[in-house]
């Protein structure tokens, strides 16, 4: 759908900031009117005495939020938050862009319920990019009150359905379905556990400052932490997980550069990178009982085109195992997203993965950290800025998809990290011509830490697009770069997990 509602898209158009007040609005309004469910009315708050609470108004009495026991959660509050962002939203694009895309009646709602479900033409990093962002909010807006992964996703999945049948007049989009309703949930679900994260680590930040960059890292968590006070103040729980935190800035050049169909010129970039690994295998006591128990999440900011990656990944359901004294792991479903655009071309894939993560010590002071993945997802695939007008931007398609992410580990000095990822798009539930991609991309960084938290990093990217399709022939794009780059590590160092303590 032309969803010029998409966060992402919006921030390039000056739009993020009314986006988030939006939010913040709904978010508001719902706090001052729904705070006081009667539904709710479980007991008085631990801070509220006997007689006090005697004393109080019946419908006054709220009970906080328990992750343990579900107590405190709300299903009604999100589901009206996301209705109430979505009102908002809706009139505010109608309003700003004036286009009768967003003149929503019940005629187009009906209509709409009636339609077939097509693949839209909206910009890729609207699809792509914003409308997982904004199937976050969702989710977001779900967990921080207080319902489960599962439970989040229905909202979200639910949401995203909303939307395309009466968010917008044109017909329901199933790629934005896709990318908002499930891949939305997988950005989401990583972005809520680091929020909680930063607020469950105090290490000497004042709490003002916690609470900001939890919201900024999750707005939903944040707005309704604000909204609804100490309701739902209470934090998610990592339970001990072991993380392994970095965050890189730098330069690149490209000694490789084919643009093939791309006008791009392919130029040297400033990039900033954060990366997290969450829940590494090995720490006892600590096991993978609910979704994202594990995950990883990388992003990477570039000077040349915003975004040069957003992706993440995690256990869905899984357990885990050992072999021997020096080897443990996990196994089972994963989820994943990613966002990947190397300046001439990108790719984006909401997918379902078998795969295992695991750690093997070698000796006292050198570890093998990887992850091994195998599955198919739903993906989109494209030229940035083509030559030929006739070819279309990007198209869509199944995609079977493989990742070997491997990381040495040598004493508390140095680590080198390769990642090799492949995507095979084909035409298989495309909504044009026949024809497949084939997508290939190894990064690789040796990381010198020099003092304490800080060390030096030098990279290499190499990424490399082969398309096939019977009106235009074989195409070629291939894009690598070396870079070097500050990187500021986490307090855990390179995050081997120690079990034999």
């Amino acid at each position: 759908m032309p969803a010029v509602n998409d966060l992402t898209h919006c921030a390039s158009r000056n739009t993020i900031v009314s986006s988030c007040a939006a939010l913040a609005l709904a978010l508001v309004i719902a706090g001052t009117a729904f705070s006081q469910e009667p539904d709710a009315r479980l007991k008085p708050p631990p801070s509220v005495s006997p007689e006090a609470a005697a004393a109080l108004p019946p419908d006054s009495i709220q009970p906080k939020l328990s992750w343990e026991t579900g107590l405190g959660k709300s299903y009604l509050i999100p589901a009206l938050e996301i209705l109430g962002f979505q009102a908002l939203l809706n009139a505010f694009d109608r309003q700003y862009y004036n286009s009768h895309d967003y003149n929503v009646t019940l005629s187009s709602i009906i209509r709409n319920l009636h339609s077939g479900w097509v693949a839209d033409n909206d910009p890729f990093k609207v699809n792509q990019l914003g409308h997982p962002y904004q199937g976050s909010i969702y989710h977001g807006l779900a967990r921080s009150a207080g319902l489960n992964y599962w439970e989040s996703l229905g909202y979200t999945f639910a949401g995203s359905l909303v939307w395309e049948i009466a968010g917008e007049t044109t017909r329901p989009s199933k790629n934005d379905q896709i990318a908002s309703g499930i891949g939305g949930t997988f950005l989401g679900e990583a972005l809520f556990r680091m929020s909680s994260l930063v607020l469950e680590n105090a290490n000497g930040t004042p709490k003002f400052w916690r609470e900001v960059s939890a919201a900024v890292i999750s707005p939903s968590t944040g707005f309704n932490r604000l909204a609804f006070g100490d309701r739902f103040d209470a934090v998610f729980s990592s339970n001990g997980a072991v993380y392994y935190s970095r965050f890189s800035v730098g330069a690149s050049g490209a000694p490789i550069s084919v643009a093939g169909a791309s006008a791009r010129s392919g130029r040297a970039e400033a990039l900033a990178d954060f990366s997290i690994d969450y829940g590494l295998p090995g720490q006892p006591g600590y096991y993978y009982k609910r979704p994202f128990d594990y995950f990883a999440f990388q992003a990477t900011a570039s000077t040349a085109n915003v975004f040069e990656n957003v992706m993440t990944r995690g256990l869905l359901l899984g357990t885990d195992y050992e072999v021997g004294r020096t080897y443990r792991g996990l196994w089972g479903l994963y989820g994943s997203y990613d966002y990947i655009s190397p300046q001439f071309f990108r790719i984006s894939t909401t997918a379902l993965s078998l795969g295992t993560t695991g750690q093997k010590w070698f000796t006292d002071s050198i570890a093998l950290q990887g992850t091994a993945m195998l599955g198919v997802g739903y993906a989109a695939v494209g030229t940035v800025r083509r030559i030929d007008p006739t070819d279309r931007d990007y198209h869509y398609g199944v995609a079977p998809q493989a990742l070997l992410a491997l990381r040495l580990i040598l004493g508390n000095k140095y680590s080198l990290d390769v990642t090799g990822r492949e995507y095979f798009v084909t035409h298989v539930s495309a909504a044009e011509r026949a024809g497949h991609d084939n997508i290939a991309r190894v990064d690789t960084s040796f990381t010198w830490r020099i003092h304490k938290q800080h060390a030096v990093s030098v990279k290499y990217l190499w990424n490399r697009r082969d398309a096939s399709f019977p009106d235009i022939g074989d195409r070629t794009q291939k894009r690598a770069t070396v870079g070097i780059f500050y990187t500021l590590l986490g307090h855990d160092q390179f995050g081997a997990t120690d079990w034999s303590k």
